[in-house]
Formats: C-alpha cells, sequence, structure tokens
C-alpha cells in the first residue's frame, strides 16, 4: 500500500507526470487502430452509421421535429457529445484495472490513467467534428457566432466524462461488475438524451426533471452552438447540467483520491 500524498504535493506530481500522460494517450491511440484495415476511419464510421440510423427511425419513420434544422444535421450535433462521452467513458471505468501491472508496480498520480482516456476520446471527437463541419456546409448550415461558446460546452463534457470515469474505475478495481453494467447503462443512456431527437418533444412538466441528466444540457448546448438559436436553449436546464457535472466530478476525484493508494493491494 502507498501514502496518499498531500493535496498540492499530489496536484504538483500530477503536472510533473505530464509526459507519461502523453505517452499513455499516444500508446492508446495506437494500439486502437492498430492492424485495422480503415484506421481512424472507425472514428468517422460509427456516428455516420449512427447518424443514418436515428435519422431514419425518429425522422422519417417517427417524424419527430428537428426545429428547422435537417434532421441528419440535428442527429449528427447531438451525436457528437454522446459519442464521446460513450466511448471515453467506457474506456476509462476499465483504465486502472486495464494498466494492473503498471499500477502496482510504479508509482504515479493514478490520476493520469482516466485522464489518458478523456483525451484519446477527444481526439475521436475532433476528428468526427471534422465531418460535421463538412456536413453543415453541404446542407448550407454551417455553424454562425454561437459557435464560440462551443468550448465551454465541450470542457464540461469533459468534466463529466472524467468525473464518471473516476467513479467507475475506482470501484471497478474491487467490483468487476461494473464492466458490465456500463455498457446496459449507457444503451440506455442513448435514448434517455436527446440524442436521436429534440428535447423540445419532452413534455413541458417534466424538462426540469429531465434536465437532471447532465447530458441534456450538453447536447442542447452542442445543438445551440452549431445549428443556432432555433434549437433553443433554456439557461435554467444548462444550469442545472452544470451543477450536477460539477457535484459528479468533485465527488469523483474524492472518492479517487480516497481510494488509489490502495488500488496496488486490490489488482
Amino acid at each position: 500500500m502507498t501514502s496518499k500524498p498531500d493535496g498540492q504535493r499530489y496536484w504538483n506530481e500530477l503536472w510533473e507526470g505530464r509526459e507519461l500522460l502523453g505517452m499513455m494517450v499516444w500508446r492508446d491511440m495506437v494500439v486502437r487502430y492498430k492492424q485495422t484495415a480503415m484506421g481512424i476511419g472507425w472514428a468517422l464510421l460509427r456516428p455516420l452509421a449512427t447518424m443514418l440510423v436515428f435519422s431514419l427511425v425518429f425522422g422519417n419513420i417517427a417524424n419527430l421535429p428537428s426545429n428547422g434544422a435537417p434532421y441528419a444535421l440535428m442527429v449528427f450535433a447531438g451525436l457528437l457529445p454522446w459519442l464521446f462521452f460513450s466511448a471515453a467513458l467506457s474506456d476509462g471505468s476499465n483504465s486502472v484495472v486495464g494498466n494492473a501491472n503498471l499500477v502496482s508496480k510504479v508509482y504515479f498520480p493514478r490520476l493520469i490513467i482516466p485522464l489518458s482516456s478523456v483525451l484519446v476520446g477527444l481526439a475521436d471527437f475532433l476528428l468526427a467534428m471534422t465531418v460535421y463541419l463538412v456536413m453543415s456546409f453541404v446542407y448550407g448550415m454551417p455553424p454562425g457566432l454561437n459557435a464560440l461558446f462551443l468550448p465551454l460546452f465541450l470542457l464540461q463534457l469533459c468534466f463529466l466524462i472524467l468525473g464518471s470515469s473516476l467513479w467507475v474505475a475506482a470501484l471497478s478495481v474491487w467490483y468487476r461488475d461494473y464492466r458490465h453494467l456500463l455498457p446496459v447503462v449507457l444503451q440506455l443512456g442513448v435514448y434517455l438524451s436527446p440524442v436521436g431527437f429534440a428535447s423540445s418533444v419532452v413534455p413541458e412538466k417534466w424538462r426540469l426533471l429531465y434536465a437532471l441528466n447532465p447530458m441534456v444540457g450538453i447536447i442542447d448546448g452542442f445543438r445551440w452552438t452549431l445549428l443556432g438559436d432555433a434549437q433553443g436553449l433554456r439557461p435554467i436546464e444548462v444550469l442545472v447540467s452544470v451543477i450536477v457535472t460539477t457535484l459528479i466530478l468533485w465527488t469523483g476525484l474524492r472518492f479517487f483520491r480516497g481510494s488509489e493508494h490502495r488500488f496496488s493491494d486490490a489488482l
């Protein structure tokens, strides 16, 4: 069992470990697409394929509204944050267990491990974002000035992914069931979040309760920044999303920090 460093020393060690973080990010990106015929093309194919399915089911069959935007573009704008969230959380949840040899032999701030999963997912997100930008020009709806606020929603999304990953990664060290439970939760989450549809279809009396899902405010924020004011953005729902995200990140950091010195004994 390694001793738990005090707060200031821990964050200093985390900063000093930035080169290790970069090496882990590069390693994970290379491993992800190594020996695949399409390479990084898989990072582009997944959002396109999902967009086509959701557009067909929710747009053509269910005929749900898209608030003035082409349905495919509206879906893609919602898929960008969701696919980043689901992929990075899936990787981050198993990150500590997957690096058991490193964790049990070398001391370094364990926070680097789930943080690397977030950064790898961010790289895939940026690739998918380029596809969205091309599509937006094809449809004649390129992002306007609202896009200046996109980095804020992206930062919130990164914080949400990190906080959630810290919880699941730490719990998975002792309870491996979480890695089997998480795919089920994410499968439900894609339908409980406004990914394939606009949140405006949710009845008014349930909107505030619905906003307790932090991905609601983030997805609506992405659509507002990329598709314009017609998508609608409720400040109260964004505020609720930010509060929930902050709570998840804060508690995740505390739980992970309080547990990481015992990881090597459990792995």
